[in-house]
């Protein structure tokens, strides 16, 4: 086993030039979800080069799969990558680093299988579009993407080093409200305001949060507003997403939402038009087991994790995973105390600081994908915690 270990960690060394050189590539060159066409390129022909088994346009357009191994002596792992930016802003939570781990982590097992003399299981590398906004592996998953897949990982840059991170379920909603447009000076009487509709609507929402657990969350923008302010705006439109810690508690904050969205309508004598997005993220449900078994490896490497008390993280598609397939999703600090989601977590993510903790971040998924194929033991017991999880969850109604 040390030697496998010792090859996989030095195949990921030997290869950093290469894996930085994508991270930079992918960084520099930021693209919105389902349209990562220049990142499809890149991660697909970087794996196939290395032997990979490669599956382009995957489902989606911008998904791949590449597998390399055999079920026929082991397991089959996933290795998520993500590689969407965000609007205007570009990499501000850092796929470009979750990309290179994910392909450090197929280099290094690809490096085990060589040196064992033959595959001990296998690995199969998901590519995911759109992890910002649509959801892409809620796609992949319907299509049954992950049917045959044993247990699935990724990892995720963040200001922290932490293997626990309480991700929550996420929905979206689109309220439009429709009035009447009228000379806004000369015969005011004869408009429907649907501005003000759309203004005592987020008022409302805000109102609500008082009274919101401490776990949920709401937040919003107006994106039409009117056209001239001398026209009283017969259209507008608002856009909230709303997150609480399961999808049983999503359904009741929900209700309380459409509440909202109706009195703004009746105090304005506006017409109210509000469409779900109905396929939410999920929250995220680490498997306790296959945490500790990433962790053990993260601090053979010398990683310290910080403390998870109090801390809440966004919302993401593989929370979806999570509710089928064991799973992780670990989040690792890269030298910045900035927050995802700004201009400062840009800079971070395309920061040569960054590539250390990526590396090890990609070797300590290596190794735990290696004692996986190798402990019997670990699998069963990663999947007698996921059975005890979902009959659990079909008690309670929350799947």
């Amino acid at each position: 086993m040390e030697n496998l270990r010792q090859g996989a960690c030095l195949a990921i060394d030997n290869a950093s030039e290469e894996l930085n050189s994508i991270s930079q590539t992918l960084w520099k060159r930021p693209e919105l979800g389902l349209n990562e066409i220049h990142a499809h390129t890149v991660l697909t022909d970087f794996l196939e080069q290395k032997g990979f088994t490669v599956h382009r346009n995957f489902i989606l357009d911008t998904a791949f799969k590449a597998e390399l191994g055999s079920t026929d002596n082991g397991p089959n792992i996933a290795v998520i990558c993500e590689y969407d930016a965000l609007p205007e802003i570009g990499h501000a939570c850092g796929h470009n680093l979750i990309a290179e781990s994910g392909i450090s982590a197929a280099i290094g097992v690809q490096a085990a299988f060589t040196r064992s003399g033959t595959p001990i299981g296998k690995i199969t590398i998901l590519g995911t579009p759109d992890e910002e906004g649509y959801g892409g592996k809620i796609d992949l998953i319907e299509a049954g993407a992950f049917n045959e897949i044993d247990v699935a990982m990724m990892v995720h840059p963040f200001p922290k080093t932490i293997s626990n991170v309480e991700m929550l379920a996420v929905d979206g909603v689109t309220i439009k409200y429709i009035g009447k447009a009228a000379h806004a000076a000369a015969y005011p009487w004869e408009g429907v305001n649907a501005l003000d509709a759309a203004v005592l609507c987020y008022q409302n929402v805000s109102c609500l949060r008082q009274q919101l657990k401490p776990t949920w969350r709401v937040h919003g923008v107006i994106k039409n507003g009117g056209v001239k302010p001398n026209i009283i705006p017969e259209l507008s439109e608002l856009e909230f997403y709303f997150r609480t810690p399961s999808r049983k508690e999503l359904d009741e904050l929900r209700d309380k939402m459409k509440a909202c969205f109706e009195a703004a309508a009746v105090a304005t004598c506006c017409q109210v038009e509000y469409e779900f997005t109905g396929r939410p993220c999920l929250n995220v449900v680490t498997n306790k087991r296959l945490e500790a078994a990433f962790r053990k490896n993260a601090e053979s490497l010398g990683v310290k994790f910080d403390s998870a008390e109090g801390q809440i993280g966004g919302s993401t598609d593989m929370g979806n995973v999570s509710q089928i397939v064991p799973s992780i999703h670990p989040f690792y600090a890269i030298g910045t105390s900035s927050v995802n989601h700004s201009k400062e977590f840009v800079l971070a993510s395309g920061d040569p600081k960054a590539q250390l903790p990526t590396l090890t971040q990609g070797k300590a998924m290596a190794l735990t994908c290696l004692e996986l194929f190798q402990d019997k033991d670990l699998l069963k017991e990663i999947k007698e915690e996921f059975a005890v999880f979902k009959t659990l969850s079909a008690r309670m109604g929350q799947n």
